[in-house]
């Protein structure tokens, strides 16, 4: 039997589909969650971004930390002072430097081969010329000292060298660590020993400037952290501070001189210059016989131009960029810094040069013959007294005063109004020739 239709089916009417479901829409609040994420995400894209110079700058100071305890370990491993008497020959590299250094180192390597010719001809002494320590090799392959150049430093005892250049900020060069500082670093030349003698005026100083250490040592390796915030850096070491102190320390006593002078700005840099003034003083207790006291760097320039005060100080020790100042402007009692030498001592080697720059200017304007020599023949004297020639040393020193401060037959001006360097450099050797050299020299005192 065929079932009866429903009523409804009957009438035609068809069952209704269901609905398919709205689509949902996503709550208001997850819409803001993603909104907050999105933001997190900029906020912390911003924040890594901001802190990335901060990042850059602590890895870099990280790495000059390396280095320099690297230094504190080499330094308390140093081995003993090199004894002279015992080389044969004595190696003298002679480097001309930049500028008008070529042109006086020459004249001053021409007075030492005059002194120490017989030394030479006995095979004690030797010469030898190092070439490419220029600022144009330098700055073709970047790097303050050339490794061929280094190489031939490293060959040699002791080095009298002619001014190079040091590039500045707006310089034609570009902006590469100072020849002279490198070497000092490479060699740890750790003492700049500079002398200042004015016996008219009663002015006997001698300065020992730490060479290794300090804003010098670091001065390069600074860090420009953002276009507004650039950063330098300083150093000092225990080891470094005790060995130029100790330095000055034994030259007073070896030379029966009874006080040494600290200069430090220790009342605002603290910590650098708070360790060199401790250590100082803790090295004092060594030498009780020896008065040490200390000044700061700016009431000290003072001091040197105080006409009661100036003649009572004889040795004095302090930390790199104050002792570069004060010795600049204590040279110019003695005539200037081109009358100035200076020595840079370390345990196995020692370099002697002018504590001037290199005068592109005179180059410039055609006039490198007029540079004086002095400040380079001076510290050929230095070196003299170094190796063991100290009447050499003392012959020189008593005809560079007969010249430059006393007779001055001929006169250095820098310009064709005064002498050429050849020609002053012959007055000086003519000078040492006479057999009354020290009887003459006496009759200024």
């Amino acid at each position: 039997m065929k079932k009866k239709k429903s009523k409804k089916m009957k009438k035609g009417k068809k069952t209704k589909k269901p609905k398919r479901p709205k689509k949902m829409k996503k709550p208001k609040k997850i819409k803001r969650m993603k909104k907050l994420t999105r933001a997190k995400k900029i906020k912390k894209t911003k924040k890594r971004t901001a802190a990335m110079p901060v990042v850059r700058a602590e890895k870099h100071f990280g790495r000059l930390i390396q280095a320099q305890l690297k230094r504190v370990v080499a330094m308390k491993k140093a081995a003993d002072w090199i004894d002279y008497k015992t080389l044969k020959p004595i190696i003298i590299g002679v480097i001309g430097g930049d500028g008008i250094g070529p042109h006086i180192t020459a004249e001053a390597q021409r007075v030492l081969e005059h002194l120490l010719k017989d030394e030479v001809a006995k095979g004690k002494v030797k010469f030898r010329t190092i070439e490419g320590l220029t600022i144009e090799r330098r700055s073709e392959i970047m790097k303050p000292v050339p490794p061929d150049v280094l190489a031939e430093v490293k060959k040699c005892h002791i080095l009298l060298k002619g001014p190079t250049t040091t590039p500045k900020k707006g310089d034609p060069w570009p902006n590469i660590e100072s020849a002279n500082v490198a070497i000092r670093k490479e060699l740890d030349l750790f003492a700049n020993v500079r002398p200042v003698r004015v016996p008219s005026q009663g002015l006997d100083w001698m300065f020992f400037r730490e060479n290794t250490e300090g804003s010098y040592a670091l001065g390069p390796f600074g860090v420009e952290v953002t276009g507004d915030l650039a950063m330098d850096f300083t150093v000092a070491t225990k080891q470094g501070c005790e060995r130029i102190i100790r330095l000055a320390f034994d030259y007073a006593k070896k030379n029966n001189i009874n006080r040494v002078t600290a200069v430090t700005k220790a009342n605002v840099v603290k910590t650098t210059d708070g360790l060199f003034l401790k250590t100082f003083y803790e090295v004092a207790k060594e030498y009780p016989d020896i008065e040490a006291d200390d000044w700061f760097i700016d009431i000290m320039t003072a001091k040197l131009v105080d006409l009661k005060r100036r003649t009572q100080f004889r040795v004095m020790v302090l930390p790199n960029l104050y002792g570069d100042i004060l010795t600049d402007e204590a040279a110019e009692f003695q005539g200037g810094v081109g009358t100035a030498g200076s020595a840079n001592i370390g345990k196995r080697y020692a370099m002697f040069e002018a504590i001037h720059g290199s005068a592109p200017r005179m180059v410039k304007e055609g006039r490198t013959q007029y540079a004086d020599p002095s400040s380079v023949i001076r510290a050929g004297a230095m070196l003299l007294n170094h190796i063991g020639y100290q009447e050499l040393g003392k012959k020189l020193e008593m005809a560079l005063d007969i010249c430059g401060q006393y007779e001055k037959k001929l006169v250095m001006t820098g310009r064709s109004t005064g002498a050429t360097g050849r020609a002053f450099c012959d007055y000086i050797l003519e000078t040492i020739a006479d057999p009354n050299l020290e009887k003459r020299w006496q009759g200024y005192q």
